[in-house]
C-alpha cells in the first residue's frame, strides 16, 4: 500500500483529503482522494503497490483489457471507437507533420489504435502490462506487445510520435515514465497524453460518483494546471490541448449507473451535452483532455 505525506508531481506538503469514491468495477471498496493546493492535482491515497494492483483489473467489464461488448455502455462505446480511432490518426498525422514514422502507444491494450497507425503506414511498437490484453492484440492484429518494463530499454530518440492514451493515471512510476519520454522522442517528436479532466462539468455534477475516478486503478487526477507542472519538471511543454468529446457521454451514462443503480440514458447524455458545450469556449473544461506535448 502507498500512503503519501506530499504530492506525487510537485512534491508540495499542502495536501488534503477531498472525498471518497468506491470501486465499481471489482471490489466495491472506498478509496480516499486527496488533493493538492500547489499545482491542482488531485490522487487516490492508500493505493495498491505495483504488486497488488492486478487484482483490481481482473473483470470482464474493464473494456479496455476485455474488448467485452456486454451491456448497452460497452456496446456504445464500440460503435464511437471506429470514429475515434480515425480521428486519433489524424492528430497524430497532424502535429507531426508525418504520414508515417516511428509510433509508440503505451498501454496499448487490445490493439486497436495500434493496427489502425499500422494500416496507415506507421510501423508500431506497443507495450501492454495486461496479459490478456496482449494475447487479444495478438490473436485480433498480430500485434506483440512488449512488457512495459522493456519502456526502459528502447533505442533514444527513436519515435517521431508516443501516445498514452488514459494510461499515464495508472502508472505508478510517474516521474520516471516522463522523463523516459523525453528520452525516446525524436528532437521534433510528440507526445500524446489523453487522461480525463477533474475540473470538467460533468465531474462536478456526479462528484464522487464520477466514474472517471476509477479507484484505485486510477492513481491521479489531472487538472490542466498539474499537467503542465509535471511534463514542464521534465523540460516539455504543452503545445495544445485538444478535447475528446465523447468521453463526457462515456463517464456520464457509468456515473449515473454508479450514483442511481440504473442507465438513465437521456439523463447522462443532456450532462454531457453541458459538459461538452462549456469546454466549446475553454478546452481546459472537457472531460478528457488529449495533451500534445513536445521539448522546450
Amino acid at each position: 500500500m502507498i500512503k503519501y505525506k506530499s504530492c506525487p508531481i510537485c512534491n508540495a506538503g499542502c495536501i488534503r483529503a477531498d472525498l471518497v469514491a468506491k470501486d465499481y468495477t471489482v471490489s466495491n471498496k472506498n478509496f480516499n482522494i486527496w488533493a493538492c493546493d500547489n499545482c491542482d492535482l488531485k490522487y487516490t491515497d492508500e493505493v495498491p503497490d505495483q504488486k497488488e494492483i492486478g487484482k483490481y483489473y481482473q473483470s470482464s467489464n474493464y473494456i479496455s483489457h476485455s474488448d467485452t461488448k456486454v451491456g448497452f455502455i460497452n456496446k456504445m462505446y464500440h460503435k464511437v471507437r471506429t470514429h475515434t480511432l480515425k480521428t486519433k490518426r489524424k492528430l497524430v498525422e497532424k502535429m507531426t507533420n508525418k504520414s508515417h514514422g516511428e509510433i509508440l502507444d503505451i498501454g496499448c491494450g487490445t490493439g486497436a489504435f495500434l493496427n489502425n497507425m499500422h494500416q496507415a503506414g506507421w510501423h508500431i511498437t506497443g507495450l501492454e502490462p495486461d496479459e490478456n490484453a496482449a494475447k487479444t492484440a495478438n490473436s485480433l492484429y498480430n500485434i506483440s506487445a512488449k512488457a512495459p518494463d522493456e519502456l526502459f530499454s528502447l533505442p533514444v530518440n527513436s519515435f517521431d510520435a508516443i501516445t498514452m492514451w488514459h494510461v499515464l493515471e495508472h502508472v505508478h512510476q510517474l516521474h520516471e515514465y516522463i522523463e523516459q519520454l523525453k528520452n525516446l522522442i525524436k528532437p521534433d517528436g510528440v507526445i500524446f497524453i489523453a487522461v480525463p479532466n477533474y475540473q470538467s462539468y460533468d465531474a462536478e455534477v456526479y462528484r464522487a460518483y464520477w466514474a472517471a475516478y476509477d479507484v484505485p486503478r486510477h492513481l491521479y487526477h489531472f487538472s490542466p494546471k498539474s499537467m503542465e507542472k509535471l511534463v514542464s519538471l521534465h523540460g516539455l511543454k504543452i503545445k495544445t490541448y485538444k478535447p475528446m468529446w465523447f468521453d463526457s457521454f462515456y463517464v456520464s451514462m457509468l456515473s449515473e449507473k454508479y450514483k442511481n443503480n440504473k442507465n438513465n440514458i437521456l439523463k447522462a447524455a443532456f450532462i454531457g451535452l453541458i459538459s461538452n458545450f462549456n469546454a466549446v469556449f475553454n478546452i481546459k473544461k472537457c472531460s478528457s483532455i488529449i495533451y500534445v506535448i513536445e521539448n522546450k
